[in-house]
């Protein structure tokens, strides 16, 4: 007994040393966000601001157009998600449910694929972009960001689907239902935690990406927010780091507010009961 106590005690231990691993440079950026310039090039920086102040946000918003490149990000990640997501669920579901050699080959390719270098297929997409003269526009740029969250969106869709009862779908067929109805009608329904949590991931790749962004923007107007950030650090490379802290602050915001409202849907079970035993 004594000795499971002090196993539990030691998982609980590093838990808790994982989670403060993870936290620590978020509640930096915002003690950082908050503290005034004397206390940023202070030799001993402290955790809370002894002077807290709304100064490096007002900078931010002055110096560069944070609300623009945040509605570029929005429409660029929202775009990405609900079209990967509609692409890759039919796909999904014929991959699972059809198990020839051609759905495990395209399986083992998706999974490769994701070992790519982004450099290894800048060149070709900047070039398909620029012969359907999409460079530098933000519809090019979620064209791109589909194609990049494609495969592994596909990925975990088709684990998602082999997941949903068989029967459920046979029950359908023999009432008479097609393809395309049970997809839409009963498995879709059920695949709606494995849905949410696909197009989480492809909204927040899209979100936070940058070497896309920085490739294919070039005005400053259509620019995204990962990319204005990197404005606030000047030529020789030092950077304002009140503002910049300020900025990065607010463009995390939106992946946490997405993440804990639909988290429920993630982790609910939304298939108990759905087949009796």
């Amino acid at each position: 007994m004594r000795t499971r106590k002090s196993a539990r005690a030691g998982q609980y231990l590093a838990l808790l040393a994982y989670l403060v691993f993870l936290a620590f440079p978020f509640l930096w950026l915002i003690s950082t966000a908050f503290k005034p310039p004397r206390e940023l090039g202070s030799l001993h920086p402290t955790w809370i601001p002894k002077d807290p102040t709304l100064a490096n946000f007002r900078q931010a918003f002055d110096e560069q157009p944070l609300l623009d490149a945040a509605l570029n990000s929005l429409t660029a990640a929202v775009g990405a998600a609900v079209i990967a997501v509609l692409i890759a669920t039919p796909m999904a579901y014929v991959m699972a449910r059809h198990r020839t050699r051609l759905a495990r080959a395209a399986t083992g390719w998706v999974v490769v694929s994701q070992a790519f270098p982004f450099v290894l297929v800048i060149i070709p997409l900047f070039l398909v972009l620029k012969n359907l003269r999409l460079i530098n526009s933000v519809p090019g740029l979620i064209m791109v960001y589909v194609v990049w969250a494609l495969p592994f969106a596909l990925w975990m869709l088709v684990g998602y689907v082999r997941a949903v009862p068989t029967e459920l779908e046979e029950a359908a067929a023999v009432d008479g239902a097609g393809k395309l109805r049970t997809l839409v009608s009963i498995t879709a329904p059920l695949l709606a935690p494995g849905i949410v949590a696909t197009a989480l991931f492809a909204f927040i790749s899209a979100w936070n990406e940058f070497f896309f962004a920085l490739v294919l923007l070039k005005t400053p107007e259509k620019q995204t927010l990962p990319v204005v950030l990197t404005h606030f650090i000047g030529a020789e490379g030092v950077a304002d780091l009140g503002p910049l802290a300020a900025a990065a602050f607010l463009a995390t915001l939106p992946s946490l507010v997405v993440f804990a409202v639909i988290q429920k849907r993630i982790t609910g079970g939304m298939l108990a009961g759905a087949v009796k035993s």
